[in-house]
């Protein structure tokens, strides 16, 4: 009997039909699923970049994304769609394998999406929001975690069976009180330092009303609550110490949640003092309110039930069901019954590390030395890791104690650095920051709205919560402001400091970096980073001009939020700052002429920066309409529609003005211009924020623009420097660190057209790639020429590298019509087709001299061909057999071929797909490398990265010395010495 064949599986088109009718998806969105999916399967089922997919996970990643975009993107006009938490339990999968390789799957349909939806698709998306809110609540759950198992013992409250189990009915009150507390008030816990607040809050409540015998620790000796007064333990003050929360914040949220449990039970509280109990031995009551039945041992399973039931309805916040956070404190959903017995596709265990540099992983810990009066510890000292909630509760503590105790307005010695300009300023400066943070922190506009809050929206946020966050940016903004000002005035370079005060773009970047700064601190998902830049009207590039010097003139600032600054100038530096419409390029057209023609075509020039009053009105319109938070799309070219409300406007000229202005400018000397970099500190800082074409007073006739195009080039190169040299310790040649980085400082100084719309590691590859291509490097995991694979393999397992940096590359082109276009192509076609004819010149340079043409032997024959026939009068037979007991056969190069080759100009430079085994050698040498490669075996490569501990130096020398000295101005001092040698990966 024959035996029968497998059944095939099911066509994806099946399975998203199947997917819909389990999830009861409604008929117009499972349409609008299944075209979508119709027209992008050609694209989204090509495996992930990142680890190793089937086919089978990559069906689901792939159903899972066109599902999400049709329930958000159509479902959301209609009032309809499901949610991603029951997508993501349908097709099996959890967040992080979700959030990881969305972005990928949304940039390879990109086009459709736009078509279908609009351009701002990625912002109605809302898929980086949610991520972070995912993050934030799984860091909450966690912290709720670990303290309830502190405080209280594991033992189930059903004491008849005796058993206990992992997740006791204490600790799940505890929570759906929690999520009770946030659905009443969302905006509270949009940021983790008040869901922090608010969950102290809970376990000060359970505390004080779980009986005493579910504590782990008494009363007496206790190294959980030491503060202590006449009365006993005050508990309040207790728990502010252990978690570094506010006492008075902590106190006001114990007040809302004391009159949440008094609506929802209806049961009203009494002071404590009034009740003898048990639990309250020993503490001091005052201020202390207390439920009689609220867990009595009668009433606490059908108080539990109700909260659930009142969880199932109203906790499930926009695409997230809250209540799974606490079952699994790993990202949500877990998956059942996934294929292999695997309920993870592959995604390690999540790092810590919400506010460190992308460029290491900081493995930092904190010392928290234990009370004196605690007899239990005595003298000694607890360690306690750094996590995203230590270094929130942390930071805010400094934001607390050292920058809330400063005047709200300005202090007597900054009025008299603005009193005496030459007009006092004061009243300018006031009523700026105070407009600017109201577009930041919008309040006035939110006082009549009601329903439902998205994520993206400014509205998100109560007007006490924006008018704290309005009041700790505008005092640090005032402090860090008098700091520079006192700074200055002792530059002998500069006499007048009304330059810098008048200067408008100089007090915006001041506030935002200040109101950045109060938002990393609160760590809020609801304005993320870029979002300060478009409610203040301004571009990466300036502010990346301000981020030194606020580092430099905060001493106080916390090592946690520096490296938050130092993200973000990466950030700046890699790839925002190069972006269409920044501010850079009016710079550029002032320093580099030659440049303009280019500028002005594709359209890259910056808008004048919107007005005070325009920020505010543009603010409210983002409140009606678009999501405040801008997405981060690509760059597009200047044929694309671009948003008339663009956030990019600094140029105080217009366009046409400063070009036409520069093309009648003789250019300027432009060699060695990024090595005059190290005399561009010495400026002040108001020849930083001056206007592109206004001239330096410290530098004659240098304009302005060249000390900030110069300042900014020496932090590109100090960038590219350590990326450079990571990267050529991963592929195993560090000895060829210099040369790259010699090819990438003549391309940014000489070829700085290649930057624009462009990130800077795609740069660092091509640059890579080809000294290893002319020099003809081997691969230190196979016996062949390194490859651009195996480059992007090591890049990879970088931990800045994203998949588009390296998939989506702009290229300008142009359309049939004549206008100018854009398209985006992988690393390799932007390596063949641009790169290497624009730095051709400068990889000729680096040909070994031993092969160069001057170099070839006398009658010009290139070594390993072989040698034409003594005898010139007798016909070349060809091919010729060169081996007695091997079938080879070789020929010699025409002419024409052997000229090319000898050229260096004409040499082969280009990569591509499946390469030879060893570039500019003839077949016979060849041979070698073949049999090499059908002999080889492969080996398994441990590809565990090996993280690095990033140290205090570090941070400063990315963003300058605390003590008011600048860091190393050379790039190339980030080679050597090595802090600490990094072992390659083996």
């Amino acid at each position: 009997m024959a035996a029968q064949t497998p059944p095939k599986p099911p066509a994806v088109e099946a399975r998203l039909a199947d997917l819909c009718k389990e999830l009861g998806v409604e008929e117009g969105v499972a349409g609008e699923a299944a075209a979508l999916l119709e027209e992008g399967k050609g694209a989204l089922l090509v495996s992930p970049s990142f680890g190793s997919r089937s086919r089978e996970d990559a069906e689901r990643l792939c159903l899972a994304f066109v599902l999400y975009c049709a329930a958000r993107l159509k479902g959301r006009k209609e009032g309809s769609g499901v949610r991603l938490c029951e997508i993501l339990k349908g097709c099996k999968l959890e967040y992080d394998d979700f959030f990881k390789e969305a972005q990928q799957l949304g940039l390879k349909i990109d086009k459709l999406l736009e078509s279908r939806y609009g351009l701002d698709w990625e912002g109605w998306l809302e898929l980086k929001q949610l991520e972070s809110l995912v993050k934030l609540l799984t860091d909450a759950s966690r912290f709720y975690r670990k303290a309830y198992n502190e405080l209280f013992s594991s033992a189930s409250t059903d004491q008849k069976s005796g058993s206990t189990t992992n997740t006791p009915e204490y600790i799940l009150f505890g929570w759906h009180l929690f999520l009770m507390l946030r659905s009443r008030s969302p905006e509270l816990f949009k940021d983790l330092v008040s869901c922090i607040h608010g969950l102290v809050a809970v376990l000060a409540i359970l505390l004080i009303h779980v009986p005493s015998k579910f504590r782990s620790f008494t009363i007496e000796g206790s190294s959980h609550l030491i503060k202590r007064t006449e009365k006993g333990v005050d508990l309040i003050a207790s728990l502010c110490h252990n978690y570094h929360t506010s006492e008075d914040r902590l106190k006001d949220m114990m007040g809302k949640s004391h009159k949440a449990i008094e609506d929802f039970f209806s049961m009203k509280a009494i002071s404590a003092s009034e009740c003898k109990i048990e639990n309250l031995d020993k503490i001091d009551t005052d201020g202390v309110m207390y439920f009689k039945v609220l867990l009595d041992e009668e009433c606490f399973q059908s108080n539990l039930k109700k909260l659930e039931k009142l969880c199932n309805s109203n906790t499930r916040e926009g695409e997230l069901d809250l209540q799974l956070f606490l079952i699994n404190n790993d990202y949500i959903p877990r998956a059942e019954n996934s294929p292999g017995g695997s309920t993870n596709l592959g995604c390690s265990k999540r790092v810590f590390e919400t506010l460190a540099s992308p460029t290491k992983t900081i493995k930092s810990m904190l010392t928290v030395p234990s009370s004196p009066s605690s007899p239990a510890s005595g003298s000694s000292v607890k360690i306690v890791q750094m996590t995203p909630v230590t270094s929130a509760m942390t930071t805010a503590k400094w934001l607390r104690e050292v920058i809330s105790s400063s005047p709200e307005k300005p202090s007597s010695n900054l009025q008299h650095f603005l009193s005496s300009c030459d007009m006092d300023l004061t009243n300018d400066v006031t009523k700026r920051v105070s407009k600017v943070l109201e577009a930041i922190f919008p309040t006035k506009s939110s006082a009549d709205r009601g329903g439902s809050i998205g994520l993206n929206c400014a509205n998100a946020f109560d007007i006490p919560w924006a008018e704290a966050r309005k009041r700790e940016a505008s005092k640090l903004y005032y402090r860090v402001l008098e700091a520079i000002c006192r700074a200055e005035s002792q530059n002998k370079n500069v006499n007048n400091l009304t330059p810098l005060l008048s200067n408008e773009r100089f007090h915006r970047c001041l506030i935002a970096c200040s109101a950045e700064i109060v938002l990393a601190t609160h760590k809020t998902v609801i304005m993320m980073f870029p979002a300060v830049l478009e409610s203040t009207g301004l571009t990466a590039f300036d502010l990346s001009k301000i981020i030194e010097n606020f580092v430099r003139h905060e001493e106080t600032l916390p090592r946690e939020l520096k490296r938050h600054l130092n993200s973000l100038e990466e950030q700046l530096l890699e790839s925002m700052a190069w972006e269409k419409g920044s501010s850079l390029y009016n710079s550029l057209v002032v320093t580099r002429p030659s440049l303009a023609s280019e500028i002005n075509r594709l359209g890259l020039l910056a808008e004048p920066m919107p007005s005070l009053d325009h920020l505010v009105a543009r603010q409210n319109i983002h409140v009606e309409g678009l999501p405040a938070t801008p997405s981060k799309k690509r760059a597009v070219g200047p044929d694309d529609n671009s948003d008339p409300q663009s956030p990019k406007r600094l140029c105080n000229e217009s366009r046409n003005t400063v070009v036409e202005r520069n093309l009648q400018t003789p250019p300027p000397k432009q060699s060695h211009m990024v090595s005059s970099s190290l005399k561009a500190k010495c400026h002040p800082l108001q020849s930083t924020f001056a206007s592109p074409t206004v001239s330096n007073p410290v530098g004659g006739n240098e304009k302005c623009a060249e000390v900030t195009v110069q300042i900014f080039f020496s932090k590109i190169l100090k960038l590219a420097a350590i990326r450079i040299r990571n990267l050529c310790e991963r592929v195993q040649h560090v000895e060829q660190t210099e040369r790259v980085y010699n090819l990438f400082k003549q391309i940014l100084d000489q070829q700085t057209a290649l930057f624009f719309n462009r990130h800077i590691d795609q740069l660092i590859l091509c640059c890579l790639y080809g000294v290893a291509k002319v020099l003809g490097l081997q691969s230190k995991v196979c016996p062949l020429l390194l490859s651009f694979k195996e480059v992007l393999n090591n890049y990879k397992r970088e931990p800045q590298c994203k998949p588009e940096i390296f998939l989506s590359i702009y290229v300008g082109s142009r359309n049939r019509n004549g206008s100018l276009g854009s398209r985006h192509v992988d690393i390799i076609t932007f390596y063949n087709e641009v790169f290497v004819p624009a730095a051709k010149p400068f990889l000729v340079t680096l040909i070994p001299s031993g092969t160069r043409p001057e170099d070839k032997n006398a009658n010009g024959q290139i070594p390993g061909s072989p040698k034409p026939s003594p005898f010139s009068n007798l016909p070349d037979m060809s091919p010729k057999k060169v081996s007695a007991s091997h079938n080879v056969y070789v020929s010699p190069l025409r002419q024409t071929k052997m000229d090319a080759l000898l050229s260096p100009s004409s040499r082969s430079f280009y990569a591509c797909i499946g390469e030879g085994t060893h570039a500019f050698q003839s077949p016979s040498k060849d041979l070698a490398a073949i049999n090499n490669r059908l002999n080889y075996t492969s080996r398994r490569i441990n590809t565990r990265i090996n993280f690095d501990m990033v140290s205090d130096s570090v941070v400063a020398g990315s963003l300058g010395q605390p003590n008011g000295g600048s860091a190393s101005l050379d790039p190339a001092a980030a080679f050597s010495p090595l802090s600490k040698k990094r072992k390659p990966d083996s």
